[in-house]
């Protein structure tokens, strides 16, 4: 079995001092990829930067305090890169993978994009070379008899089921009909040729709900966005056998505005 978990920690430093790192004790997970963790490595606690039994890899941002992600897994990988070779992201903190037996999986943090700014143009031009990308490791990892996984905050919610207020959001960024358009195409077997492994699982339910606002009495009511995804090779999604959503129990002990989102693949 491989357990796999992605999480938006909305930044680690800040997650540590709320619960990150007692969670992350109890975790069953293999690998973790997180998102969003908003520090350099020398920045962390040690119980966050270098846990005891596992090997980690941190990509921050050249820009201090944004995005950065990581990916920790309990085997040393076979190799590590970060980015995916674009000149204009690999520096941002989004993207970092790693080679595990017969799996690359990666950690991903999509632009979130502001409807008629600057970062949604950002955002549409990191989705069509990150699209390209995900094409290639698909056939280069198939080349090496390896399946694919990319796990993170895609920032997109795809479908109507996927985020609670869908109407009132028609215009808002991550649920714009091109960028879903664009997630049809990453599932479109000629296209991307990926699958969304838990909306797989779960194919006719409402969420599950990775992420919901601070404001308001969103998680309260589960007034929340499925954008925290679980994206693989066809093979892989065949193998998953359980996918769920570690939501806290109540608003108070939380330590993220997201949830972890956990796949059991029976390998």
């Amino acid at each position: 079995m491989l357990t796999v978990t992605s999480v938006n920690v909305n930044g680690l430093r800040a997650a540590a001092k709320k619960g990150f790192v007692e969670w992350l004790a109890d975790t069953s997970a293999d690998v973790l990829c997180l998102q969003e963790v908003r520090a350099e490595a020398g920045q962390l606690p040690e119980a966050v930067r270098a846990p005891e039994g596992w090997f980690v890899t941190h990509a921050p941002a050249a820009a201090k305090g944004r995005a950065g992600v990581s990916l920790y897994s309990r085997r040393e990988p076979d190799a590590v890169r970060i980015g995916f070779g674009s000149s204009e992201f690999d520096g941002s903190g989004r993207y970092v993978e790693a080679d595990l037996p017969g799996v690359t999986i990666a950690s991903l943090y999509l632009p979130s994009g502001e409807v008629g700014t600057d970062r949604q143009d950002e955002k549409v031009r990191f989705m069509g070379e990150f699209l390209a990308h995900l094409k290639d490791l698909r056939v280069r990892a198939a080349a090496d008899g390896r399946e694919v996984l990319v796990v993170g905050d895609w920032n997109i919610a795809h479908q109507q089921a996927d985020l609670k207020n869908w109407r009132s959001n028609a215009k808002s960024s991550g649920f714009l009909p091109e960028e879903r358009d664009w997630l049809t195409r990453v599932f479109d077997p000629a296209d991307g040729g990926y699958v969304d492994v838990v909306r797989s699982l779960h194919p006719d339910v409402t969420g599950p709900y990775t992420w919901w606002s601070y404001r308001g009495r969103a998680f309260d009511n589960d007034s929340g966005w499925r954008i925290d995804l679980h994206v693989s090779t066809p093979t892989l999604a065949d193998k998953a056998v359980k996918g769920f959503v570690e939501r806290a129990a109540t608003h108070g002990e939380r330590w993220s505005d997201h949830a972890p989102v956990t796949v059991v693949y029976d390998l």
